[in-house]
């Protein structure tokens, strides 16, 4: 993905400066690099929405769990949605403030926004006027999910997932049980497609980024060395100012203890950019070196490796505001409430491996009109942003699972059921 980043921005930078409005560069963007970028984005799109069905149903269904840990289940879930909330907060405060994508000259900026919304018109449909209010709040809730999805209407898709997940959880007969691993095998295949999708990002880039820096030429590298600067100033607030203020506050443990005893795993967090990958180091850093009670650390980090993702929750949220500034697209205060909310359910929803952010990033941009060939700017930087919002992932798993294990020590073994976990996850 760098390579392709860097020669489509060298290439771009060239054109830019040697043939600037040249008809050749006009022609390799129309038949070459643009068909071959959209193409790229037409399978994600295709993707996207059985991929976030699947692993919010599962999610969700794997709480079942919950039944038997009660207040340890229901802590976990009040605790993810609310540090999500947190995060995704400040992520939209910092980007605001500093504004990273603003003072691109607007006039390029809607030329290239017309063009990229044609094109990608028949992958996400955009409406005359969006609702607001009450008739917002309402469309969450579809009165026909196949033309939500037809419609790429990721919010009432996602409530859906939810309520769907939530019956799965309640109903216990062996058909439900054969239901909920048809829909984890949905996952299984659409992971597998999105990974052989993303071995075409590096020509995609390639091409995203031709055409972006032919266009803004070399404001592009100082707006997106302002994005990257931004990012890791989102992440870095939430690690060392929310989590101490969690752990001090709640889970009555020592910010200073915390971080030295957890080291292990944030390295490798950092060098795997996969909290799945990392799952098996956080459970041994939670049992040997944190203490913590092994039935509530396994089933809260078992959880938190999918559903308590603040790192990949700012990200999304950074990028989507990022490039709406980029590209001029003016966002009111309650789409960016929008974006908040479905960056804490893509939080969720969203696989623990390199890059499974990336079909959210492209759908949420469709949502708010912004073009989804925007996504080709983060592309070439997004291996690091993904190895750091990876660390501040796993470091908010061992936070929760330091939070809820407070006071939780007494719990009768026969309240919980270990066995889905162990099997699930053997260490």
């Amino acid at each position: 993905m760098l390579i392709g980043f860097i020669v489509g921005l060298v290439a771009g930078l060239i054109a830019h400066m040697t043939s600037p409005g040249a008809a050749w560069v006009e022609a390799v963007t129309t038949y070459v690099t643009g068909p071959i970028g959209q193409i790229f984005l037409r399978l994600l799109f295709m993707l996207v929405i059985p991929l976030l069905f699947s692993a919010l149903v599962v999610g969700i269904a794997e709480m079942g769990d919950v039944r038997a840990l009660k207040r340890v289940g229901i802590k976990t879930l009040v605790f993810t949605v609310a540090i999500s909330s947190v995060a995704v907060l400040i992520a939209l405060s910092i980007v605001n403030l500093f504004q990273p994508g603003a003072g691109v000259d607007p006039v390029l900026a809607r030329e290239l926004l017309v063009d990229a919304r044609e094109g990608a018109g028949a992958i996400v449909s955009q409406s005359a006027e969006s609702p607001s209010g009450v008739e917002a709040f309402l469309n969450i809730i579809p009165s026909n999910v196949f033309a939500a999805a037809s419609a790429n209407d990721i919010l009432a898709i996602m409530f859906f997932a939810l309520f769907f997940g939530i019956g799965l959880l309640l109903v216990n007969t062996p058909q439900a049980e054969r239901l909920q691993e048809a829909i984890e095998g949905v996952f299984h295949v659409a992971m597998r497609l999105i990974g052989i999708v993303i071995r075409l990002a590096p020509l995609a880039i390639a091409c995203f980024m031709f055409n972006l820096a032919a266009v803004f030429g070399w404001d592009l590298l100082v707006r997106l060395g302002a994005y990257v600067g931004v990012v890791i100033l989102a992440l870095g607030v939430h690690m060392f100012v929310t989590y101490p203020l969690a752990l001090s506050l709640l889970g009555k443990m020592s910010p200073v203890r915390f971080f030295r005893d957890i080291q292990e795993a944030m390295v490798m967090a950092f060098s795997t950019a996969s909290s799945n990958a990392t799952l098996p180091t956080a459970l041994r850093v939670a049992d040997q070196n944190l203490k913590l009670p092994g039935r509530v650390s396994r089933f809260v980090l078992t959880i938190g490796a999918t559903a308590n993702q603040n790192g990949t929750a700012m990200f999304e949220g950074i990028t989507v505001l990022f490039l709406a500034q980029f590209f001029g697209v003016e966002l009111t205060l309650a789409q960016q409430g929008m974006v908040l909310l479905v960056c804490i359910l893509g939080g969720i929803g969203t696989a623990g491996v390199p890059a499974g952010s990336l079909p959210v990033v492209a759908l949420i941009l469709g949502m708010v009109g912004v073009p989804p060939e925007g996504i080709g700017l983060v592309l070439g930087v997004d291996r690091l942003l993904d190895m750091c919002r990876t660390t501040l992932n796993v470091t908010g798993d061992l936070t929760a699972a330091v939070v809820i294990s407070r006071g939780e020590e007494d719990v009768p073994a026969a309240s919980v059921d270990e066995a889905p976990l162990a099997e699930a996850h053997p260490s």
